[in-house]
């Protein structure tokens, strides 16, 4: 017996569900896809941002059922760090305005090809490894030249749940999302 599929993901083109059963390690783009995108500064100047509990919890899912975790970022923050390591995150990039060459480095560290990665992003500059990845998503607030480019797109907006979306779609694709919701139902 096969496992009832969400009703969120009963549109999913097969393609994009294909695509999302073969990915090893899912990359995320912080500001827009892990934020809301608001460029927040205390009195000091140093950046604030505002992160999804739900978003950091799909992240952990991920990284229990053996879906490695990547963030690649142009911005640089100490937070970032800080949440990456609360969330297992493998691998952070940050400050990377050519992500291109994160993405090169994230292969060569992990020995994966670029068809075993998949990537969130929200904006033009997240184009360059979308164009590569395997399975490719943004958020439902996402600049229309990447929502145009993408295998899905989430309802949830960035910083609001749709990196979580898109967890979800993963664990579902993979054969995950049941075991991963059993262990809250028992």
């Amino acid at each position: 017996m096969t496992a009832p599929v969400p009703a969120r993901f009963a549109d999913v083109a097969s393609d994009a569900l294909s695509k999302a059963a073969q990915i090893k390690i899912m990359i995320f783009d912080v500001d827009g896809v892990l934020t809301d995108g608001g460029l927040y500064y205390g009195a000091d100047g140093e950046p604030i941002k505002r992160f999804n509990a739900l978003d950091g919890h799909g992240m952990k899912m991920l990284v229990q059922h053996g879906i490695a975790t990547a963030i690649i970022t142009a911005r640089q923050s100490p937070i970032v760090l800080r949440r990456a390591k609360d969330l297992g995150v493998s691998h952070v990039f940050q400050g990377v305005h050519d992500k291109r060459t994160a993405f090169a480095q994230l292969l060569e560290q992990t020995s994966l090809s670029a068809a075993d990665c998949g990537y969130i992003g929200d904006d033009v500059i997240d184009l360059p490894i979308m164009s590569r990845a395997g399975f490719t998503a943004s958020v439902a607030n996402g600049h229309a030249a990447v929502k145009e480019r993408v295998d899905y797109v989430a309802t949830a907006s960035g910083g609001n749940g749709a990196a979580r979306e898109v967890c979800d779609l993963i664990l579902h694709a993979q054969g995950y999302y049941e075991t991963a919701l059993a262990a809250y139902l028992a």
